[in-house]
């Protein structure tokens, strides 16, 4: 994929959240580099279609900010052609946590198993408590 498309994906990206794509750089890496505060920093490089990197990597100079691009890491090497925005959403699902932001995802998953649980155990206490009876 030519270097300004995967720009262009970046920019609309950004557009819908607190990161800001502060640098690209096609020459040598074929980089983009993004930004958020509190002082949240990563960036992705792409695959050179033309030989070198078949798939994206992202990393951070900010050692605060490694562990919690692990979750993109590992999601990147997992099987399949991963796109740049299925990339970016993952990063930015993982620096939710530092941004203040809920995990729907996460928090809907949570809930629906946590009212599983709540009822299933009533639910089996009542029916004890009557068999006693």
């Amino acid at each position: 994929m030519e270097f300004k498309h995967l720009v262009d994906i970046a920019e609309k990206w950004s557009s819908g959240n607190p990161f800001d794509l502060i640098a690209t750089e096609e020459a040598n890496e074929r980089r983009l580099d993004f930004y958020a505060e509190p002082g949240l920093s990563f960036y992705v490089l792409c695959p050179d279609m033309n030989g070198g990197a078949d798939n994206f990597h992202v990393w951070s100079e900010s050692e605060d900010c490694l562990p919690f691009l692990q979750l993109a890491q590992d999601y990147i090497s997992s099987c399949g052609k991963k796109t740049l925005l299925e990339i970016l959403n993952k990063v930015f699902s993982s620096f939710k946590p530092l941004l203040g932001l809920p995990d729907a995802d996460d928090d809907d998953a949570f809930t629906d198993h946590r009212a599983d649980v709540e009822e299933g155990p009533e639910a089996e206490h009542q029916q004890m408590g009557v068999s006693q009876q």
